[in-house]
């Protein structure tokens, strides 16, 4: 679990202490930083949009997964991940939201990764873990966990 994740998220992607006063802000900073890192183009944050208003990307546990239409996907030009936290919460359609975590995929990686999200999130501990990392070291320990040994 979680190497999917960790090999997606360039460190550039992490911001822990991002701030936005509503969801469409939190939305855009979330497409930006993946525009930033080259792993979508201009066009994918309206696509993102279009998601969130055709169906919440709130999974849980404070946590929202923004993510691109199936139209977007062809402004993806890699497959990577956006972390933001929002230290002082996001209105998401009425439920509060202090990490989101971005997703943009070409293909179906973004299943495996929304299924490596959900065992993280099941756990109440990784959960609050994830959403109080100080570092994006510690971000990043807890999304690729060590392999226990067999």
């Amino acid at each position: 679990m979680g190497e999917t994740a960790a090999r997606l998220l360039d460190p550039r992607a992490i911001d822990l202490n991002a701030r936005a006063d509503d969801q469409e802000t939190a939305i855009r900073l979330c497409g930006q930083a993946l525009v930033d890192v080259g792993a979508v183009g201009p066009a994918y944050i309206p696509a993102m949009l279009q998601r969130e208003a055709s169906i919440s990307t709130y999974l849980g546990e404070g946590v929202a997964i923004p993510h691109g239409t199936v139209a977007g996907k062809d402004v993806v030009h890699h497959d990577a991940l956006a972390v933001l936290r929002f230290p002082d919460g996001v209105d998401w359609a009425g439920e509060p939201v202090t990490l989101c975590i971005a997703i943009a995929a070409r293909g179906d990686a973004h299943i495996g990764i929304l299924t490596e999200l959900a065992e993280i999130l099941l756990d109440p501990d990784q959960a609050r873990a994830l959403r109080e990392a100080d570092t994006a070291d510690d971000l990043l320990r807890i999304l690729q966990p060590e392999k226990e040994s067999t």
